[in-house]
C-alpha cells in the first residue's frame, strides 16, 4: 500500500450536497479497491489558471488516500467518466 494525493475539480455550479456526494462516492471507489481514505480536504471555490468547458472557477477537493498501486488506473478511469469533475490529479507521497 502506498499513500496517494488525490487533487480533483468539480463544476463550480454544485451544491453542497452533490458535491458531498461526489466525494463520498470518491471514498467509495478507493474503499472497493480495498484502500484508506485518511484525509478530505475542501478548499471551495478558487478561480482557475485557464478555461475548462468554459468554466472559468472550480471547487477544489483534496484527498489523500493509502490504496494498491494496481488499484490507480481503475480510480483514474472511475474519475474520468464521472461527469462533473473537471480535472484530476494523482500522485504518491514520497515517505
Amino acid at each position: 500500500m502506498r499513500t496517494y494525493e488525490l487533487i480533483f475539480i468539480v463544476h463550480p455550479d454544485l451544491d453542497e450536497d452533490a458535491l458531498k456526494e461526489i466525494v463520498e462516492r470518491v471514498q467509495g471507489w478507493i474503499a472497493e479497491g480495498k484502500g484508506q481514505v485518511n484525509k478530505v480536504d475542501l478548499w471551495g471555490k478558487r478561480r482557475l489558471a485557464y478555461p475548462i468547458r468554459k468554466q472559468n472557477e472550480g471547487q477544489y477537493v483534496l484527498v489523500e488516500a493509502q490504496m494498491d498501486p494496481a488499484y490507480c488506473a481503475t480510480l483514474d478511469r472511475n474519475l474520468r467518466f464521472l461527469e462533473p469533475v473537471m480535472r484530476h490529479s494523482l500522485v504518491v507521497v514520497e515517505d
